[in-house]
């Protein structure tokens, strides 16, 4: 990836793809989403980087069992956090810069914009085929300060989490429209929490409606990229850190996510690999 004719490449020089998570919506899984995809691009032999900018919610680093860890700082910049021995999923966000676990982040807007733009540039990544950028829900601040912040570097695009419900439905319509205003390609629109697969009998429950994401994407001309059932197994890896796409391949979730990154995937040349 190449920085814009008069911008220093600086840190994210060695990054080949950026893919921002968006959605109009919080709870609808855009952490989980984005730890998914980012373990499904390891497990297809790329070196993948999450950058957690979501400061007031920051749950990537429990979710992949490295809370409390130390961010460094290195000769190029901050040292991000290496979730396998591999070093093959680096992470940053600011879960690891708090004091205390259960501390708030009681910022106004100039101050979250400058820490996302230090993230951006101050962060050594090193060589990465993806950088998956998981941001909090809305079309404000942080997420002008994300996309102003990476523009130089041409992102892929974005990928837009919804549920199927009327009302997160309407919420993602918004955020697609904040992607066409900055000129934010969408990669395509994944539905989360799509139906309750029962582990006894496998009949699928639809609890939260059904194919608002499909219809929303059809409706905007964008792709759909699939849908993530509610599973029990995926939310038992998260709350434990464990790694759902290597531990539970039978789960109903599996097919799901590896499709979506397999998608990305297709997209894209072969990377570092």
């Amino acid at each position: 990836m190449e920085a814009a004719a008069g911008e220093c490449p600086g840190n994210l020089a060695g990054v080949q793809h950026i893919v921002l998570v968006l959605s109009g919506k919080g709870g609808v899984g855009k952490s989980t989403i984005s730890t998914e995809l980012a373990l499904a691009l390891r497990h297809a032999g790329k070196k993948v980087g999450i950058l957690d900018v979501d400061l007031c919610g920051p749950s990537v680093p429990r979710m992949l069992r490295v809370q409390g860890r130390a961010v460094h700082q290195g000769d190029s910049g901050w040292v991000p956090v290496f979730v396998d021995r591999e070093q093959s999923i680096s992470l940053m966000s600011v879960g690891f810069l708090l004091e205390q676990p259960d501390e708030a982040v009681v910022w106004r807007g100039p101050k979250k914009n400058a820490l996302i733009k230090q993230f951006v540039s101050d962060v050594a990544w090193g060589q990465l085929d993806y950088l998956v950028v998981d941001t909090p829900p809305g079309t404000s601040d942080e997420h002008m300060a994300v996309v102003d912040a990476l523009r130089p570097y041409s992102p892929l695009g974005a990928l837009v989490v919804t549920t199927p419900q009327a009302v997160s439905v309407g919420d993602v319509r918004r955020e697609l429209t904040f992607c066409r205003k900055v000129g934010l390609r969408v990669i395509g629109l994944v539905e989360n929490m799509s139906g309750f697969v029962c582990p006894h009998c496998s009949e699928c429950t639809n609890i939260f409606s059904r194919g608002g994401g499909e219809e929303l994407a059809r409706h905007a001309g964008v792709p759909f990229l699939g849908s993530v059932p509610l599973d029990p197994e995926l939310t038992r890896s998260l709350e434990d850190g464990r790694d759902f796409i290597q531990d539970f391949p039978d789960s109903p979730a599996f097919p799901a996510l590896s499709s979506i990154a397999q998608k990305i995937l297709s997209q894209t040349p072969a990377g570092l690999s």
